[in-house]
């Protein structure tokens, strides 16, 4: 019972927050990360694809979704994960991301979407500078959600292709 009073006092301190923002969490190799929901353009499931040469081994093509030649980044390879085979459970989201002053759309594939949380900007935590050659780089900060921590993307760096 404390537990839920916890829990509905710290949602109403968000609502009334002004500086929460909503994102959408995905899994990959048993990690959570997270994006703002106001980038999502819509979630669709894995398809085939059509390979570009020469493009970056993390860029895996490109689809065309209702006349826009969408690239798709696969986030294992992006973060030097080891890829895994993609089949009907691998999801992409297509974001709408802000670059070199343009919008572009784009598209990430990912093991499963899991869940959207209301974050408070000041709940975000700075990630730890590891070494010059780490992925943090692709980490906007760090966020403890129940017993769990979500990295939220900073999708400028994670998509600048």
């Amino acid at each position: 019972m404390i537990a839920q009073h916890d829990d509905l006092h710290h949602k109403l301190n968000l609502e009334q927050d002004q500086d929460v923002k909503q994102f959408l969490t995905f899994f990959m190799a048993e990690e959570e990360y997270g994006v703002d929901i106001l980038t999502v353009q819509e979630i669709r499931s894995w398809e085939e694809i059509t390979v570009i040469p020469n493009s970056p081994d993390f860029v895996k093509g490109v689809i065309n979704l209702r006349g826009t030649i969408v690239p798709i980044i696969d986030l294992r390879l992006r973060f030097g994960i080891s890829a895994i085979e993609y089949g009907p459970l691998t999801v992409v989201i297509v974001l709408k991301v802000k670059l070199e002053n343009a919008c572009k759309i784009m598209g990430i594939a990912v093991d499963a979407v899991s869940d959207v949380y209301s974050i408070a900007e000041h709940e975000a935590k700075a990630v730890p500078h590891l070494s010059d050659s780490d992925n943090a780089q692709f980490v906007a900060g760090l966020v403890n959600v129940g017993e769990k921590m979500v990295a939220l993307l900073d999708l400028q760096k994670t998509m600048d292709i």
